[in-house]
């Protein structure tokens, strides 16, 4: 059987925490076929090796090439940090048809410039995407004047994951993280939201943040740059299917994702079982 050149855009991601770039990715680019894979039995990625994140999402990238995406955006920090590259630089160019993996972490850092004036920011994010440093790397590409400070915040996946972003833990750890990241420069102006979790432990990060600092949330920038680079390439935006349909796949009991995934998506999200 001959498969169909056209296809859905493929957004993957270590858990839910994509869910949220996934949403503002819609809300931009509704009428596009979308498949989300959420590779919710092995999570969390953020304290796993290099090699293991690699070896994990190239594996469910090449499910979703699989399932007909010409197009996979890693809406995941560890794995656009620890794969991301090497995806691209060696999978990609043996791969049988034309394909194109795109990651979070660019368009972030391409665009930080335009909120800082002190040109001191810092990087909220899992130990694994602060230990690859690719928040300074990138940064640096595009503003070598700017300076950047990470903190590492190992208790805050699971703080979402486990639905206890209300507890007097989540205050502790979250202001633990935000005021360890504010020592590190008083000139600190801006903060970045580094993993696709954080988003929903936004309302405990500002509270304990000054008010003159700009928190950025990754979902809005990612959506408005991949916008941006379909009209860019128009050869790949030919080839992927409008029909506004949405399907959702998870490696866990897809009971256990629809109930968090929802929270996660802002509505109802029905998903399949799948194995990668």
């Amino acid at each position: 059987m001959v498969k169909s050149k056209f296809g859905p855009i493929g957004v993957f991601d270590s858990g839910y925490g994509g869910l949220t770039v996934f949403k503002e990715i819609v809300r931009l680019l509704p009428d596009y076929n979308y498949i989300y894979l959420g590779d919710n039995a092995r999570v969390p990625y953020g304290t796993r090796t290099f090699e293991t994140v690699y070896q994990y999402t190239w594996q469910c990238t090449r499910t979703l090439f699989e399932m007909d995406c010409p197009l996979v955006i890693l809406a995941c920090n560890t794995a656009s940090a620890k794969a991301l590259r090497t995806i691209q630089m060696t999978n990609l160019p043996i791969y049988p048809e034309p394909k194109k993996v795109l990651g979070v972490i660019r368009p972030t850092t391409e665009r930080i410039g335009e909120f800082t004036k002190t040109k001191h920011v810092g990087i909220l994010a899992t130990p694994g995407t602060v230990k690859s440093e690719s928040y300074r790397i990138e940064i640096e590409k595009f503003f070598p004047e700017i300076s950047v400070y990470q903190e590492a915040c190992p208790m805050w996946v699971s703080l979402v994951e486990n639905n206890e972003i209300d507890t007097a833990g989540a205050s502790y750890f979250v202001k633990k993280h935000v005021d360890q990241l504010l020592k590190q420069s008083p000139h600190i102006d801006t903060i970045i939201l580094a993993c696709t979790h954080y988003p929903l432990l936004y309302p405990l990060i500002r509270k304990f943040t000054p008010p003159n600092v700009t928190i950025i949330e990754q979902g809005e920038l990612v959506a408005k740059s991949l916008k941006d680079y379909l009209e860019r390439h128009q050869e790949l935006d030919s080839i992927l299917t409008k029909e506004s349909t949405k399907k959702f796949y998870t490696t866990e009991n897809p009971s256990i994702f629809n109930e968090k995934g929802g929270i996660f998506f802002g509505k109802e999200v029905l998903s399949t079982q799948i194995f990668v």
